[in-house]
């Protein structure tokens, strides 16, 4: 039965699922990119979000429960230092998830899980594309053609 089942279990124990996560938070922190199945990106990116959230504030109440967490000096240097700056203005949403196909093997749907600010693929799109003016309608361009037009004929009968 299913009772109380909030989060996926991935066929894990919780000790084998702990590290799973634990390990691929690391490496995840680490790379800032890793592909993996979308069942487990998934329930990374509910493991990982809380400790992004930590990280925005730098105490030491906020390092230790994250290597409570973690068990990575290393990571938690990295998370604190760099990607809790980095998103320190952000609501939350701190990864993409983003579906890349199946697996050749076992036919497995596959993601790619990243940082959503280190991405400069995507960033630079989407700030080339605030900055860009907007064009004005065709209809409206027309319509003052079709008038400037209709201006010259009547000058010209004249």
């Amino acid at each position: 039965m299913r009772h109380g089942k909030k989060f996926n279990h991935l066929k894990r124990k919780k000790g084998h699922r702990r590290a799973l996560l634990a390990n691929m938070s690391i490496a995840l922190i680490e790379h800032k990119r890793i592909n993996t199945t979308l069942a487990k990106a998934k329930a990374l990116r509910m493991y990982i979000e809380p400790l992004v959230t930590k990280a925005r504030t730098n105490t030491t109440h906020s390092r230790r429960v994250a290597f409570a967490y973690l068990q990575n000096k290393e990571a938690i240097k990295e998370l604190f230092d760099e990607i809790g700056v980095k998103v320190g203005n952000r609501p939350g949403g701190y990864v993409r998830i983003i579906k890349t196909g199946f697996r050749m093997t076992d036919s497995a749907e596959m993601a790619m899980i990243e940082f959503v600010d280190y991405n400069d693929t995507y960033n630079s799109k989407e700030q080339a594309g605030s900055k860009r003016k907007r064009r004005r309608s065709r209809s409206g361009a027309t319509a003052a053609a079709a008038t400037a037009v209709a201006a010259t004929q009547s000058n010209e009968e004249e």
